[in-house]
């Protein structure tokens, strides 16, 4: 016999929900569905032969690749219906739409010329600066005469330099907070080249650097894995005003890593647009600011002072920064010192539970020279759990004014938002519920429900795989990179309940519904919490799966066996 005590244990074991990220969850990279892959030198149709010969790995036998290559999964490429030419040429899974009898790659010249002088994406890392990152020759001026004067002891806790421009002579110098005298011998030599300018002299005030508008605008969060830029395309098409990258470590931007720099890219449809970094230390955020001040094309820099995840937090950034005080002030003077641009932070309610320190920080923040604060009305301990404590983000907004401040946390429809508003706020910041329903801005800016349609929403992934396919690629290798982010949006996008279906309007996002069958097929497949109905879904849309496929979702929430 089952002792009682021992079955009510076993009971609550298995209820219990599956918490976390899959960290040993089967991980296939794109390149292992394409082994046998075609020369580029040939994919681009060069006039020189490839440089490797003999020693070259990928395939120079045409009639072979043929041979090996994957069926075409359709008869249209978007690529060369948008720009006139596909550069993947013989290695597209949409070849048919664009070669030739001869194998030769086809071009619409009149779509071509009409797309001439247009740069779609921006902020590509080019591979000068790559290899001169890694060399490190790359020189960091302004941030290396702030950290002297940091290790200098002129950057003591709860101090700082305040800049105050003066007058003298008719020239205005930069003096420090508090007596400093520094000697003209001890004033480094630095060769100049070319002119002197204002510029160079005099460094721009808070108030002279480039204005944004924060106020009442939606902000899409930086949302690691599914915030790329294909789904951020599809959010601005829905309403929303700004947009964020993903989180990006500065130390690996510094060190020329082309995947994290992949995550600075910035679409033309993006009109304000940011990045967020993630760091610990004041050196290599400043160096990394100056670098990004200098190289790319962005409206703010944005500080994640709120991530959760143990990898980040235990080295001190994330959450760790907001305990970290006087590195957390070095930081953001440091950065605002090199950026043109205006400098957010994004921080949580704190890191225990019942232990909220952002009403503390706040204050603080706003005399470093923080341009906007965005408040996650949870702490690190809670993760996405708990309810967001709104009333503790009005608190929060009424001591950080003039300065914006955008509430973040459990918005999933127009009601949500138009109570989020009641508060002082500046703005509203959306991440889970622009996963699991995109078209939320359209709501809040039209002030209604959507019932939408399970073949509209099946539009909405069609365009998200057709910018999927101009971003990643349309060979195999691009495809499923593709596929894999949108089985990730998948995972969030199931938990979506039809306006039509609801029992009680809204629908909460916290609130997981029972199993239920939609009005149509369509609408009970994209209900299914199961990856197998995910993948059907996928493959409506970009193919069958190869044979040796494999996913998982990185969080165990989204994972129901």
């Amino acid at each position: 016999k089952v002792d009682p005590d021992e079955q009510e244990r076993r009971k609550k074991q298995n209820s219990k929900r599956i918490r976390g990220q899959n960290k040993s969850r089967p991980h296939m990279k794109p390149t292992s569905y394409d082994n046998r892959r075609l020369c580029p030198s040939i994919i681009q149709e060069r006039e020189t032969k490839c440089v490797y010969g003999d020693k070259c790995k990928f395939i120079h036998d045409v009639a072979e690749y043929m041979a090996l290559k994957p069926a075409d999964v359709g008869e249209h490429c978007y690529l060369y219906d948008t720009f006139g030419k596909c550069h993947y040429g013989l290695s597209c899974r949409f070849a048919r739409a664009h070669i030739s009898a001869d194998l030769k790659n086809l071009a619409n010249e009149e779509r071509v010329k009409a797309m001439e002088g247009r740069t779609p994406v921006r902020n590509s890392l080019d591979k000068d600066l790559q290899w001169r990152l890694r060399k490190k020759v790359v020189p960091f001026t302004a941030s290396d005469a702030y950290m002297k004067t940091v290790f200098k002891g002129g950057h003591k806790a709860g101090e700082g330099w305040k800049k105050a421009a003066t007058a003298e002579n008719g020239k205005a110098r930069c003096l420090p907070f508090g007596k400093l005298q520094v000697s003209q011998e001890n004033l480094a030599l630095v060769k100049t080249i070319g002119p002197l300018t204002d510029a160079d002299v005099i460094k721009l005030r808070q108030c002279e650097k480039k204005q944004v508008d924060f106020k009442d605008k939606l902000y899409l969060a930086p949302l690691t894995t599914c915030g790329n830029l294909p789904f951020r395309r599809i959010c601005k098409r829905f309403g929303a005003d700004i947009t964020c990258g993903e989180m990006a470590m500065c130390t690996n931007l510094l060190q020329g890593q082309s995947s994290e720099w992949a995550l600075l890219k910035r679409h033309e449809s993006e009109d304000l647009f940011g990045v967020q970094v993630e760091g610990c230390f004041p050196d290599t955020m400043t160096r990394c600011a100056e670098l990004l001040n200098n190289k790319i094309d962005v409206d703010f820099v944005d500080i994640n002072s709120g991530c959760p995840i143990d990898l980040v937090y235990k080295k001190g950034g994330g959450c760790g920064l907001m305990t970290r005080t006087n590195k957390f002030e070095q930081i953001i003077r440091g950065m605002n010192s090199v950026l043109d641009v205006p400098l957010t932070v994004k921080i949580r309610t704190g890191v225990q539970e019942k232990a909220n320190i952002a009403h503390k920080l706040i204050p603080e923040m706003k005399k470093w020279g923080v341009s906007m604060i965005t408040l996650h009305g949870r702490s690190r301990e809670q993760r996405y759990t708990k309810s967001a404590d709104w009333d503790y983000i009005n608190t929060c907004s009424q001591l950080a004014s003039p300065i914006p401040l955008f509430g973040n946390g459990d918005i999933l429809s127009y009601y949500d938002a138009m109570k989020a508003r009641e508060t002082e706020v500046s703005g509203i910041m959306l991440a889970r519920g622009a996963l699991i329903k995109p078209w939320v801005f359209t709501e809040i800016k039209e002030r209604r429900d959507w019932d939408i349609s399970s073949s509209e929403r099946l539009d909405v992934l069609r365009d998200f795989t057709h910018y999927g396919l101009e971003h990643w690629g349309s060979d195999t290798q691009g495809l499923e990179k593709t596929r894999n982010f949108l089985l990730e949006w998948l995972s969030f996008m199931c938990r979506y309940i039809p306006v039509g279906l609801l029992e009680q309007v809204p629908q909460r996002i916290n609130e997981r519904p029972p199993y239920y069958m939609g009005r149509d097929y369509l609408e009970s497949l994209m209900a299914s919490q199961h990856v197998g109905d995910w993948i059907k879904i996928s493959e409506m849309l970009l193919g069958p799966v190869p044979k040796n496929f494999n996913f998982l979702p990185k969080h165990k929430a989204n994972a129901y066996k």
